[in-house]
């Protein structure tokens, strides 16, 4: 049986979108299914670059219908950047292997300067080069410095015609193999301080750009390149000064909300394996799944991911209706990143311990599952990083709500072009948003909905009567452990914002609820075992720990859904 809340290439039919994105959605899937299981194993296991994909997305033009913006469409109205498609083909991509995921997103970041930029040559032949069907790359970290833009060892000197001859080197830099346009982060070296940065487009093909390596054992060619004297004219400049920086920061916040719906692919097609192994296993003279600890890892497993589907649905939302004046996703943008991704991390777990020894069989899609999903949470900077981006917004979202219209389910067919204007990079600690409470209250009569709602107060009272004083600040360890707190609250009103709009079974919110109610007494106790933890903040730990309510019939229902996976979809050989 199809569950309605799951991709199942099976039954999948986008009637959502218009005429052109089905066409191009549902053709995706039927070159997937048509390839084979056996021939995607083969190609991921023998590391094979992604030619024969790249070709199917050429003569589809997948990627220039998908990743054009209208103002550089030429009039063509099926090309625009919508995130709503973007995310439908990240979940697409995921289910079926990051390895062709990938490519997609780095040419994502390597767009991302070249459509914020004026330079109209530029814009015009990153147009051209993908109706060629070309990928892109984002040069921006490098081996000695990571993303630390600010210390950024690519060095730009004049060459007395208003150009410059580029030199340094970039590592961990996707599609650097084949980039028919990377987009390079460097600085002038006779200009000081933040006026001296620099982006420029450089193309992989020219004498003076050397590929060092693929520093990965993957199909993925994350690369090392070299630059020797790359001469960059005026047409091939992007930005310059503050403005570099900004479109630096800017493309991540764009490409860093692919990585939950990639997981969600990953999770999904891991899960419809796991379930039918476990069903099909016998044990003991029983299936695998009739025992009680099974039926509970596989429960959990499948409302996390229906969690994660819910928030990163909603989060597109915000995206498509962000502006000047409303910059919420920068929030939920880092939230997709760091909780979406971990939790995909937890729901593979969880079916793992189930599977067992079948999990590393390599006929198996899950035995790839089980290694792409750490890279997600590790990308577009590390869980740390972003939950300390997250705690930026705390205060502001917790206590001091601001009106806003309702943002709507933005399915329509409409060009996101704020998010290549999307201005300075920073003030977002004045970021303010709506009441997170109404979301809670419209849920109130869930028992376990209400059981975090306590929590979530509870959290209130922690950044009003215990919150970290200066030195504490100071202390990393103890603040992202704070963050995780506050990152469950945020993610649960997204889950019911988008759980009201979608009439989601009550059963299934509900016991995703009780999971989310075990997570955060688990951070609670946590943060009570921290080193600087005062006395005041160990003692709110400890009361904020609740247990959930506990309903057999609820579950039971839920396991019903659960165990229908079984035998729903299996990939074709």
């Amino acid at each position: 049986m199809a569950d309605s809340l799951l991709f199942n290439p099976r039954t999948y039919d986008p009637a959502h979108f218009d005429a052109e994105t089905r066409r191009l959605l549902r053709a995706t899937v039927d070159w997937f299914e048509e390839r084979g299981k056996r021939k995607l194993i083969e190609d991921y296991r023998s590391r094979a670059w992604l030619a024969e994909f790249l070709a199917f997305a050429a003569k589809e033009g997948l990627f220039a219908t998908f990743l054009t913006p209208a103002s550089a469409a030429d009039g063509q109205p099926d090309k625009r950047w919508d995130t709503a498609r973007i995310a439908a083909l990240n979940e697409i991509f995921g289910f079926y292997g990051l390895d062709y995921w990938y490519a997609w997103q780095v040419t994502i970041l390597g767009l991302g300067p070249v459509w914020q930029s004026d330079n109209a040559t530029a814009r015009a032949r990153a147009a051209e080069l993908l109706d060629q069907g070309e990928v892109f790359a984002f040069g921006l970290s490098e081996k000695a410095h990571g993303a630390d833009i600010y210390s950024t060892d690519m060095l730009l000197e004049p060459d007395g015609d208003g150009g410059f001859r580029a030199s340094g080197s970039k590592y961990y830099i996707g599609n650097g193999n084949a980039a028919g346009l990377v987009s390079v982060f460097g600085r002038r070296t006779d200009v000081e301080g933040p006026d001296g940065y620099v982006f420029f487009a450089a193309d992989s093909r020219h004498p003076a750009y050397h590929l060092v390596k693929n520093v990965v054992d993957s199909s993925k060619y994350v690369s090392e390149f070299r630059l020797d004297n790359y001469p960059v004219g005026p047409d091939d400049v992007l930005h310059t000064g503050r403005a570099a920086f900004d479109a630096a920061l800017n493309t991540v916040n764009v490409g860093k909300f692919n990585l939950c719906t990639g997981a969600i692919g990953i999770c999904e097609h891991a899960m419809y394996e796991a379930v039918t192994h476990a069903q099909n296993r016998i044990l003991y003279g029983r299936p695998v799944t009739a025992f009680p600890h099974v039926r509970r890892e596989l429960t959990d497993a499948y409302v996390r991911l229906v969690g994660m589907k819910l928030f990163s649905d909603r989060a597109v939302d915000y995206f498509r209706s962000a502006g000047p004046e409303d910059r919420r996703y920068l929030l939920f943008n880092p939230m997709t990143k760091m909780k979406v991704t971990t939790e995909g991390e937890k729901v593979i777990d969880l079916m793992w311990d189930v599977i067992a020894a079948k999990g590393f069989e390599k006929d198996t899609y899950f035995a790839q599952a089980a290694t792409e999903i750490r890279g997600l949470p590790k990308l577009e900077g590390t869980v740390h990083v972003n939950l300390a981006l997250i705690l930026k917004f705390m205060g502001n979202h917790l206590l001091n709500p601001a009106e806003y219209e309702p943002v709507p389910t933005r399915l329509d067919a409409a060009d996101d072009d704020f998010l290549f204007r999307q201005g300075p990079a920073r003030g977002l600690g004045a970021i303010r948003f709506h009441d997170w409470r109404t979301a809670y209250d419209r849920y109130a009569e869930l028992p376990n909905v209400a059981r975090f709602r306590e929590q979530a107060d509870a959290l209130c009272e922690f950044v009003t009567t215990a919150a970290p004083d200066e030195e504490q600040s100071r202390d990393l360890d103890l603040l992202l452990a704070v963050g995780q707190l506050f990152a469950l609250v945020v993610h649960g009103q997204l889950i019911l914002e988008q759980a009201h709009l979608t009439g989601l079974e009550t059963d299934v919110l509900d016991e995703l609820f009780a999971v989310l109610v075990r997570d955060f007494s688990a951070h609670a106790v946590e943060l009570h075992g921290k080193d600087s933890a005062t006395e005041a903040q160990q003692h709110w730990a400890l009361g904020a720990v609740r247990r959930p309510v506990t309903d057999e019939a609820r579950s039971a229902r839920v396991w019903q859904r659960v165990e229908a996976l079984a035998g729903a979809y299996e990939m074709a050989p």
